[in-house]
This record gives C-alpha cells, structure tokens and sequence, in this order.
C-alpha cells in the first residue's frame, strides 16, 4: 500500500461518514481552488483533514525516499547520498538582520533534490567534509516548494545531517555518471563525463549587478564525438589541477542543460565539482621559441615546439621573457600546463638552455592537403593568390567585428587564410604574389564544409626572404 493510500485509510478511519470517492472529491476540488501547480493530491489530502479536524502526522511514517517528497512534509528522514555540497553564504532578512545559508543536492535511487541548511545548520560539524557519493541520512527535515513549485529540502533548527555508515542500495556516483553525448536540453543536477578537448580558461566580466564575476570554461567531447561547451559560473582556474595533458578524463558533478547560441550547452556554478586528471606537481619543459607577439592586453604570446613536436602556446604575464628571441631553446617551469596551453605567472621560471635536438620552424611546416579541422596549431608556407580583403561584419548581437581573408596555396593545394578583429590587421602589409610564413593559425570547417584557416592571438605572419 503506498503511503498515500495509507493517509487516506487513516482519514476514513476518523472520518466513518465519508467514502473515498468524497475524498477524492474533496481533492480536487481543493486543489481547483489553490490553483494548478500548487499542490500534490498528498498535499491536498493534509490541508482537506486540518479542515476537517483531523491530525494525520501522527502516525506517519517520516522514512521516505526524495519521490515521494511533497510540500508541507514535516519531520521527514530521508536515506541519500551526496551530489555537492555548495559555499554557505550570508544574507539579510528585510529588517536588516542577517542569516546563514548553505545549500546541497542529494540523491537516492530514483531522485534528486535541493536542501537548503540554514543558519547554524549551514555550518554544522563536518558538513563541508561531505564529499560526492557519501550517504548521509537527513533527519526531522521539512518540505517547501522553490519558485517553479518543486519541492526542496529544508534543514532548520530541529532537524540535523548525519554520516549514514549502513549498507545502502543507492548507486554510486560512478552509477550515476552519464557521458556527454547523452545529454540533453532542460536536465538538472547531473553527472556528467567527457575528455577535456582544447584548453580550460578563466573568463572575467562584469555581471548584470555591476559587480566583477568570472566563469571557467572548457570543452568536453563524448563517447560518440560530441563535443560540448561548459560554463562553470563563479569558478576559476584555482579549483583545477595545475597540471593537465591533452585528452584528460573529465567529471562534472551537479551541473545542467541548456540551450546556447551555438547550441546545446552545459553549465555548472560554484557549487559544482569538477574533476580533472591531471597533478598538482608542474614538470619543467624544454623548447624552442619559434614566434613571439603581443597580446591586446600586453602579454607576451610565444609559439613554442618540443623534442617531440608538439607546439606549444606560451602567455608570459610577468615578461619573464622579454630578454629572449625566436629560435632560443629554453627550460621553463610554468605556473599551469593546460594541455598544449602555458601559462607564465609570478612563479615561473625561465632559463636558456643548449639543446641541440628540438625542431626548427622549416621542420613543422604543414602542407596544404595535409591540414584538418582540429585544435591543433599549424605552421604553413604559402603564396598569396589574392590580396587580402578588408570588411566589418555584424553579429547577431548587434557587434560590428572586423574580418579579413586571402587566398593562398602551395604545392599541395588551395586554401582560405582568415583573420577576425585584431588579428585581421595582421594581413593589412601583404598583397597578392607575396611568399609568407604563417606560425600558429587554427583549421576549422568554413562555408560548404571546406576547411578554412584562421589566424589566433599567437599567429604571426612574416615575408620569405
């Protein structure tokens, strides 16, 4: 019998001049007069017995698993495992007082929800301990509803978190891990798996508030070759390793969907758990510098190639570099080594060093027919077929960018070379018969599905001598 059913027994047991068809009823009407979105025909039931004189929470039974949760629940205990566990954070009644509130998701074997820790509860012995996948049992609890009508989990006073050590039957966290490629718009609090494709970087902005704010973004590619952007809101590179290779295993725990400009994406916040293969302890590399330039902001960008020929892109922010030229080999110790991505900051180190055995830049050059669209860096010799052409092009919204592309081939084939915003003033200097060194540009799908190339903010361009 479920619990419902086992209410309404013990309604008729009180209520003898009733049927159930009268309760049913009564359910609906009740439910007609709260509006639709309100109320559960469960939630209906207690408010038709407190009309009716009738106490129902007696002899409840307060176990329940997260399904069977309805708002106005009280005294619940609920059996769950942990998703995530977010900040607490402090806010400020309407007179002026202030309070405490830490929030989680938790899960069970057939659903996941929000708690809401409040005050002293928000920082109640061992909570920030919690770790995903730990089972806690969530006791004397009680329900309300969110904004949308869902019910959430509220931890007051009378209620506490406790380590739940007995065996269990909900999943793992592993169990619950999906891959990327599955998926799909409008889900909550998710699990979600990928290899790391490209570079993780830390974007700052000024939110709708007026107030500094940043996001971490990557993206993750799936099973089946999907690859899918992720924005994590409110997080930056500090809660990453410092340390990561290319292809990394990628876990994103309590994160959702949702549709973006350039299609289905996913984001997380602060509250969400990413973890990342990769070590805390940074190895020294050595290369050779094949480029250097000047960001917009003032950085030193450096186009560097291994023993192995890799390339490798450099931002030096502390001009840590700025005594050394193209065609040095150096050891370096960065600050973080993002897959093919390195980042100079106050800790780094830089010194020359003689090695003999790693690659000039005439070794990396790429034919034409040889390139494909991938996040690889590419180095191309070519002659240009037409003079590069200058215009503005508006983005939907409302930006007017600067675009420039030529034409260019070599023995191998024919291809578009294109540069947008300040990277299109690289292409102003060269006209139609000229023979340039590109370093650094980036193949992509273009109109009709051919491969098309694109400068970066490493890219240089020079004339053959």
């Amino acid at each position: 019998m479920s619990e419902f059913d086992s209410l309404i027994n013990r309604l008729l047991e009180q209520k003898p001049e009733l049927s159930r068809k009268d309760i049913d009823e009564m359910i609906q009407r009740k439910k007609e007069k709260i509006g639709a979105g309100y109320l559960t025909d469960q939630g209906a039931l207690f408010l038709i017995a407190s009309d009716l004189g009738v106490s129902l929470s007696e002899p409840l039974k307060v176990e329940m698993g997260l399904k069977d949760l309805y708002v106005g629940a009280k005294e619940i205990t609920l059996a769950t495992r942990v998703m995530n566990v977010y900040p607490a954070r402090q806010f400020s009644r309407k007179d002026g007082t202030q309070f405490l509130l830490r929030t989680m998701t938790v899960y069970d074997n057939d659903s996941r929800a929000k708690v809401k820790l409040w005050d002293e509860k928000a920082n109640m012995p061992g909570i920030e301990n919690l770790k995903p996948g730990d089972l806690v049992k969530i006791i004397k609890a009680y329900v309300k509803s969110d904004m949308r009508g869902e019910p959430i989990i509220n931890v007051g006073s009378g209620s506490t978190i406790e380590p739940d050590g007995t065996e269990s039957t909900i999943p793992s966290l592993d169990s619950i891990t999906d891959d990327v490629s599955n998926v799909k718009e409008n889900q909550q609090n998710l699990v979600v798996s990928g290899i790391l494709d490209g570079n993780v970087r830390t974007s700052e902005f000024t939110n709708f508030k007026g107030e500094p704010a940043k996001s971490l973004q990557l993206r993750l590619k799936g099973k089946d070759g999907t690859i899918i952007r992720v924005v994590l809101w409110n997080k930056d590179e500090s809660t990453i390793p410092k340390m990561i290779t290319s292809g990394a295993k990628t876990r994103l725990i309590g994160v959702r969907t949702k549709m973006g400009q350039m299609g289905l994406e996913i984001h997380g916040d602060e509250g969400t758990v990413i973890e990342i293969e990769g070590a805390k302890e940074i190895q020294p590399t050595i290369l050779r510098i094949l480029s250097t330039t000047k960001s917009d902001s003032g950085n030193t960008l450096i186009l560097g190639v291994t023993k192995e020929k890799k390339l490798v892109s450099i931002a030096d922010t502390v001009q840590i570099t700025k005594d050394l030229a193209v065609g040095d080999t150096i050891e370096c110790m960065p600050s973080k080594v993002y897959g093919n991505s390195i980042t100079l900051e106050g800790d780094a180190l830089v010194r020359k060093v003689d090695e003999k055995n790693i690659p000039t830049l005439p070794e990396l050059r790429t034919k034409i027919k040889e390139i494909k669209p991938s996040d690889t860096l590419y180095c191309i010799e070519a002659i240009i077929l037409k003079s590069p052409e200058k215009r503005e092009i508006q983005t939907k919204s409302g930006e007017t960018i600067l675009l420039s592309e030529t034409f260019i081939e070599d023995d191998t084939g024919q291809i578009w070379l294109k540069g947008w915003r300040s990277q299109a003033r690289l292409l102003e200097q060269f006209t139609q018969g000229e023979i340039i060194t590109v370093t650094a540009v980036n193949a992509k799908p273009g109109l009709e599905g051919r491969t098309e190339l694109f400068l970066t903010a490493y890219s240089v361009i020079s004339r053959k001598n």
